[in-house]
Parts: structure tokens; C-alpha cells; sequence
């Protein structure tokens, strides 16, 4: 649903923002997003994956849902998919229902975004919100706790006619590099549990 109408590149922290054709991307993105979310999770992970399939460049998110649908994750509840989309018409809907099945949970929203030219194909794994439909001036709530945008296309001009025309080959190379990435992510939570749960175990069963 496009959360922004722009992005912009922090030197404070590069590593939240990472292309996803670089060099192991997807391990980036995952290492990103392990170093945000609180360990041990304490609450249900939900990831809402904004956007349709009826324009290209708004495809990202339930392109992500789709690929992160087929590899059953253990530390996340994926919604919004090609087959069911989370969009502007369903948006405050879909969310009411999510926090209606999992009480008070984190959410990590996706979506994709226009920006700079050199900012095309970019990733950004961040605190706080998106705001869907701000890059085509429609008023929709923020969603997410955190939040995982793609620079998709230029931003500037003729939005909406932009993301029609996004080509179909970045998106899909996108949406793969961040479905790796939180499949990896949802790997490294599950060794961090396992080394926590030995850990104690061992200090339980320490002789005297």
C-alpha cells in the first residue's frame, strides 16, 4: 500500500537500511531484526504484510506473506498474502482481528515505499509504525511496533502510476531477500531459545 513517499539514509546506523542484492542481504535483514525484537518474545509476533496484487510495486508485502506462508514459521503469526490481501479497504478491519486473536501482540509491519533513485531496492528494518497510504495521500492508521519498508520505485511524481509500473523482477528479488531474511531470523530465535533453555537446564542440575 506504499507506507512513505521517501527514504532517507541515516549514518548513524547503516545496517538498518540494506539492499537486497548485496551480499548475504538476507542474513543482514535477519541479524537486524533479532537485534530489535525482545528476547525471549513474551507475546505473540504477528507480521502484517500491507499492499495488493493489482499494482506491481504494491506487491511486496503479500508477495513476503506468500513466500513466508510456505515455510512455517515458529516465532510468527504471517498475515496478508496474495490469496488474502491486507489493503486499504480491509486495513482497520484485518488489524482489529489480529489483536482479536492474539491479545496484545507485537506487530511487524511490511510494506513497500518510493524513494531517491539511489535508494531503489533498499531495505529498511526499523522501531516504530508504517503509515500506509501516506505516499498516495490516502489517511489510513500507522501500523506495526517495528516495520520492514522496500524502496521499490522513484518517488516524486505520479505515484500511483509509478508503482502500476514498477517492474515485477525487483519486487520479487525484494520479497525474497526479506522472506529469507525473517525465515533466518526465525531460525536464530528458535538456537537462542534452545541455548537458554540448556543454559538453565545445566545450572539446575549443577552438583553442590
Amino acid at each position: 500500500m506504499m507506507s512513505i513517499s521517501s527514504i532517507f539514509f541515516s549514518s548513524k546506523d547503516e545496517r538498518e537500511h540494506i539492499f537486497h542484492d548485496e551480499q548475504g542481504a538476507s542474513s543482514l535483514i535477519a541479524l537486524r531484526l533479532v537485534s530489535l525484537l525482545p528476547f525471549p518474545l513474551s507475546q505473540p509476533a504477528a507480521i502484517v504484510c500491507i499492499g495488493t496484487d493489482r499494482s506491481t510495486g504494491d506487491s511486496l508485502g503479500p508477495l513476503v506473506g506468500t513466500m513466508l506462508k510456505e515455510k512455517h514459521l515458529s516465532h510468527f503469526h504471517v498475515y496478508g498474502t496474495l490469496e488474502e490481501p491486507i489493503h486499504a479497504v480491509n486495513l482497520e478491519e484485518k488489524i482489529t482481528a489480529i489483536r482479536t486473536i492474539h491479545h496484545n501482540a507485537l506487530m511487524i509491519a511490511i510494506d513497500a515505499c518510493l524513494g531517491r533513485l539511489k535508494s531503489v531496492g533498499a531495505i529498511t528494518i526499523a522501531k516504530g509504525p508504517v503509515r500506509p497510504g501516506a505516499g498516495v495521500n490516502k489517511q489510513l492508521p500507522p501500523v506495526g511496533d517495528f516495520h520492514i519498508t522496500g524502496v521499490v520505485n522513484v518517488s516524486g511524481f505520479m505515484e500511483f502510476f509509478v508503482l502500476q509500473n514498477t517492474r515485477l523482477h525487483l519486487v520479487m528479488n525484494m520479497a525474497k531477500a526479506i522472506a529469507n531474511g525473517i525465515d533466518e531470523a526465525d531460525r536464530q530465535l528458535s538456537r537462542k531459545r534452545y541455548m537458554e533453555n540448556t543454559s538453565i537446564f545445566k545450572k539446575r542440575h549443577q552438583p553442590f
